[in-house]
């Protein structure tokens, strides 16, 4: 109240003084005053849009009106046009729309322009293609209204108009595409890809979007799965679009695009899986080696040579779980993603001064038992070692020790230049 009113006087006294105020001067502060009444941001992606966008305006609008009947939430249309070159950015204006223009080239890009400039605290986005009908989104930012973070649409609980969508995506890449996201991130919805959906702003800053092109509709989802926010969906229909010309959609390259962004995205799987397996291997395989030398088992199946595989397997598994935590402390500290509680337990030792350690102690141990090696070698007059198990062991012991001490430079690096990887509020 009291900042209202300070700010009422300036204003009366930017008035009354002696210069002239123009409309240059008063335009940033009218904009300011609009957006702040402003509640819902309907956010439209377009590039050469001008067959479909008035009806996709008009919808908008209709939706816009039944959420200041029903809610008493006011809004707003941005179409955020990404250099069209049919006019769509004149005619969105004609219309009443707000034009953003964004440079960025793809779906993606342009959809986080137009949330960055959306004034409203819910928005809802939706295709610009007329295949989605907005009024449904209603429903949406009514959810967003009862404190979930994001709502978005589902077209396999509702609706599939015939000629909507193609066989491959409805039948193998939707499904397949959400399945492989829920199984990695444990999302928990039905359709990760509907173009029908609606997020708070500060959920929007929150995930730091960064997908250009069509894997931005996944990156959300996972990302919102990560931090834990509150999603839900509601059901949506998709009808043929209106255009009169390919879509945009290429559904190859953009489920490509989307399959290796859940990869990208999922340092678990990517690396932690591997390196468990690998690590087990080769464990299993120099623990079986290790046997037969004391004379705990026959012999191996296929001699010695499987000493060289289980040595490799866990040297390589061990540098896997390198790229697993620094996979996983980019994620923290770019913000998009909460520790593991495996991670939390371990924070203490998680530091550079722990890895350079951990790393000393084990090349020592491998220098050590490499000079025990050399002894018995010179014992033996320098003839050939009955078992090149030792000598593996000594240098397995010397190479985890090296990737350790390197590999905690590499996370100081990546948690930010920071000795203790863990740490403030990326830890709590």
């Amino acid at each position: 109240m009291i900042a209202d009113c300070a700010r009422r006087v300036h204003i009366r006294g930017m008035l009354s003084a002696t210069a002239p105020v123009t409309l240059d001067v008063l335009a940033p502060l009218s904009r300011r005053l609009v957006a702040d009444s402003v509640d819902v941001t309907v956010v439209l992606p377009c590039l050469n849009e001008s067959k479909s966008l008035p009806h996709c305006i008009q919808n908008a609008r209709a939706a816009l009106e039944k959420l200041r009947s029903d809610y008493a939430l006011s809004g707003e249309i941005i179409v955020a046009d990404n250099g069209s070159g049919d006019g769509s950015q004149m005619l969105a204006e004609s219309l009443g729309a707000r034009v953003v223009a964004v440079p960025a080239r793809g779906y993606g890009a342009a959809l986080i322009g137009g949330c960055e400039a959306a004034s409203g605290r819910y928005i809802l986005l939706g295709d610009c293609d007329g295949s989605y009908d907005f009024l449904e989104g209603v429903a949406m930012v009514a959810k967003l209204h009862e404190g979930y973070d994001i709502c978005l649409g589902s077209r396999f609980t509702g609706r599939i108009m015939p000629g909507a969508m193609p066989w491959k995506n409805r039948y193998i890449g939707n499904p397949l595409l959400t399945g492989i996201l829920n199984l990695f991130f444990r999302a928990r919805i039905t359709d990760a890809h509907c173009g029908l959906r609606a997020l708070r702003s500060d959920a929007f800053r929150k995930l730091k979007l960064a997908g250009t092109g069509m894997e931005f509709a996944s990156e959300m989802v996972v990302k919102a799965a990560l931090l834990k926010l509150k999603t839900t969906e509601v059901p949506a229909t998709l009808s043929p679009d209106l255009r009169q010309r390919a879509p945009h959609l290429r559904p190859w390259r953009d489920g490509w695009r989307h399959l290796r962004f859940l990869f990208m995205l999922s340092p678990t799987w990517v690396f932690g899986f591997p390196a468990i397996g690998l690590l087990a291997m080769g464990a299993t395989i120099l623990l079986t080696a290790c046997a037969h030398a004391l004379g705990w088992t026959g012999p191996i199946a296929a001699g010695e040579s499987w000493i060289v595989i289980g040595a490799l397997a866990v040297v390589t598994g061990h540098m896997t779980a390198i790229m697993a935590v620094a996979s996983h402390l980019y994620g923290l500290r770019q913000g998009y993603r909460l520790p593991k509680p495996w991670l939390l337990r371990f924070n203490s030792a998680l530091s550079l001064e722990g890895c350079l350690l951990a790393g000393m102690v084990l090349i020592i141990l491998s220098a050590a038992g490499l000079m025990l090696v050399g002894i018995r070698w010179g014992q033996g007059e320098f003839s050939s070692l009955p078992s090149i198990l030792p000598v593996a062991l000594a240098g397995i012991t010397g190479t985890i020790g090296l990737q350790t001490l390197l590999g905690g430079f590499l996370l100081a690096v990546v948690g930010g230049n920071r000795a203790d990887f863990l740490s403030g509020d990326e830890a709590r």
